[in-house]
């Protein structure tokens, strides 16, 4: 039975500051605006932009002055250089960017509320202070009214969850009206405009949402404009096609797709245009959807690629919560985001997570950080951060809101919370150091796959291909999307280079590398795991211990390393039960404190330093205790686990 100890999370500060380590990155936007550069990001002097960070839900984007200044210490405490702005436009959070406080009706969306502005303005002012960088989303959950000149406004969903955005004439001189005015506002903390401002340094046109997998066509008069458009489009192009009495949510593969095809990229088309004319000057995408194959096409008139994945079954409005664990699968999400990695196009991950209450939700930081390294992705923004900025309230993991939903939505109330997880923020440091450092390094071998044309959504070759060497996709050249470029019987999935371990077989996985090295997953069922210069035996069924170097030296000659060691970590009195395979139902979310659980562990770490000390660190930053050691055969041997229990410590020269 795995032990548990207190293991509080402050919204104001870390037990560890790493932000040292990347002093001279400050203030962001000190190597100028951000631009494509073949498949990776440069900055205008000529500085690789690699990316770990978090996004900001709804109210959150808007927080006082003072919540501002500690949330951006503390992103740069653990190594985060990257803020995606999502949800400022949704009418269901607040602080929107449309209206400050509940009360008073706002009758349009086409006016920015100047205490929402001036919130998001000293936000923006005080990530660019510590080195971090700035997503800024355009359209995502804005809800048209009446008097935005929207017909039929009442009987629409918010903005991107419906497809009528992406045709409708009046719909889209919002969103150009939109773009105008936000690009063009002054910050007067920067005293910049934001399209001068190199801090921001991506943005997207709409946030997920095509017209081929949306759902909502039904509403007047834009179901009968889309009839028309198409029409003329196959008068035009001399097809018969009866679209008068065509399902518009037909099967893939059909003309209604190519035409949905064309018409999407004309949109995009279209707002590129516009920002560039405005002044624009940073990578713009279309959407972050879970495309199928005609409109993944789509994004190619775009700057880059930007996806989407989750380990989740979303099934939260039912009290069920997935309970997967990615070493028992073989494909860790990662081929929903390789699906979209074209050559010659960064390639950028917006939203991703296996959201508490997981138990094995530890796993994800560092196997993500470690596949987009290896890719050579730009980086990663967990979703979220928070949505709410009152968080000193909420001291416990899954909940920082009191009311059990937002717009009838479960998972916002704080599922999707990472702040105060030490399951998964706790762990942010190492994925930080390995993204932003370049720990685990690029692949010198490459696949390239080639996507169908018709409309299937799996491609078997993508699963744990990430894992083994570079893969790119194209619609033109490479191999059959069938093609694995390992052999899956075996039930594991290794680098070419020995820098990653994956087996969903035995059911853990491992980094190797100089500057960082992890063990992960089921630990106790596998006994002793031995890397390069480490080897860690563990009793917990679960659990992540990873190592990072906080020097510029490698494990085996630095000074100073960081150890995290962590499992599951849970709010006291949570109780749930397992009620599959897949799923678990909590039955009381429980309380503060929340509750890391302990990993206990025989460790041997090579380490130049006979006299190094192995502290363990509480909550605060208080040095609990030194471990008990020995130094054996140029190694550092120790237990963790028994003795000054943490999930932090720092393993120091004398």
């Amino acid at each position: 039975m795995s032990k548990f100890i207190p293991f509080p999370m402050f919204c104001d500060d870390m037990p560890i500051d790493i932000s040292y380590i990347f002093e001279n990155e400050a203030p962001a936007g000190k190597h100028g605006f951000l631009k494509p550069d073949g498949d990776v990001f440069r900055f205008e002097d000529g500085t690789e932009g690699r990316f770990w960070g978090v996004n900001v839900n709804g109210g959150a984007n808007f927080p006082s002055h003072s919540y501002a200044e500690q949330f951006a210490s503390r992103l740069a405490m653990t190594g985060c250089n990257i803020v995606r702005f999502h949800q400022l436009d949704a009418e269901w959070d607040i602080p929107n960017i449309f209206r400050f406080k509940r009360g008073k009706r706002v009758s349009d969306t086409q006016h920015f509320d100047p205490e929402s502005m001036d919130r998001l303005d000293y936000l923006i002012y005080s990530l660019k202070e510590k080195g971090i960088y700035v997503y800024l989303d355009m359209l995502t959950y804005r809800r048209f009214k009446d008097e935005d000149g929207v017909e039929n406004s009442h009987q629409l969903v918010d903005a991107s969850r419906q497809p009528y955005a992406l045709y409708d004439r009046r719909m889209i001189d919002l969103q150009k009206d939109f773009m105008t005015q936000i690009w063009n506002h002054y910050n007067p903390y920067t005293k910049l405009k934001y399209k001068d401002d190199p801090v921001i340094v991506l943005t997207e046109i709409i946030n997920e949402c095509d017209l081929d997998r949306e759902r909502q066509f039904g509403v007047e008069p834009y179901t009968s404009d889309f009839r028309s458009r198409m029409r003329r489009w196959l008068d035009e192009k001399g097809i018969e096609f009866d679209i008068e009495n065509a399902d518009l949510k037909t099967e893939r593969g059909t003309i209604i797709n190519q035409f949905k095809s064309e018409l999407q990229t004309a949109y995009y088309l279209e707002m590129l245009e516009h920002m560039r004319s405005i002044g624009v000057k940073i990578p713009i995408a279309g959407t972050n959807y879970d495309l199928v194959d005609q409109m993944i096409k789509t994004q190619l008139v775009t700057d880059f690629t930007d996806g989407h994945t989750y380990l989740c079954d979303w099934k939260w409005n039912d009290g069920l919560a997935s309970r997967k664990s990615l070493t028992q699968i073989e494909d860790p999400v990662t081929s929903l985001l390789t699906k979209f990695r074209f050559k010659n196009m960064p390639f950028f991950v917006s939203e991703w997570d296996m959201p508490w209450p997981n138990p094995n939700r530890a796993e994800c930081p560092l196997l993500f950080a470690a596949i987009g390294s290896y890719q050579k992705w730009a980086g990663f923004a967990i979703h979220t951060y928070s949505y709410s900025t009152r968080l000193e309230d909420m001291k416990m993991v899954g909940k920082e809101l009191y009311s059990p939903y937002v717009n009838g939505v479960a998972y916002r109330v704080g599922m999707f919370a990472t702040w105060n997880d030490p399951a998964k923020y706790g762990l942010f440091y190492h994925a930080a150091l390995m993204t932003r450092r370049g720990d685990v390094t690029p692949s010198n071998d490459e696949i390239t796959l080639k996507l169908s044309e018709k409309g299937t959504f799996k491609y078997d070759g993508l699963a744990a291909a990430p894992e083994k060497c570079r893969v790119f996709v194209s619609f033109d050249e490479g191999e059959p999307a069938e093609i694995k470029p390992y052999d899956a019987s075996k039930c594991e999935i290794a680098s070419v280079d020995g820098q990653l371990f994956r087996s969903w077989k035995d059911n853990y996985g491992y980094i190797n590398t100089e500057n960082t090295k992890a063990v992960y997953g089921l630990l106790a069922k596998n006994g002793k795991i031995e890397l390069d210069g480490l080897s860690v035996e563990s009793t917990n069924e679960h659990g992540v211990i990873a190592f990072s170097t906080l020097t510029d030296k490698p494990l085996s000659e630095s000074d100073n390393i960081l150890l995290t060691a962590t499992g599951d970590a849970i709010n006291t009195g949570l109780e749930y039960e397992f009620v599959d395979d897949n799923d678990m139902k909590i039955n009381n979310l429980g309380e503060p404190p929340v509750l890391a659980e302990v990993i206990e562990a025989d460790i041997s770490l090579r380490n130049c330093y006979a006299g190094a000390r192995v502290m363990a660190v509480d909550p605060q930053g208080f040095f609990i205790g030194r471990v008990p050691s020995r130094y054996e055969d140029g190694c550092l041997k120790f237990h963790i686990g028994d003795q000054y229990e943490s999930i932090y410590y720092l393993i120091i020269k004398d």
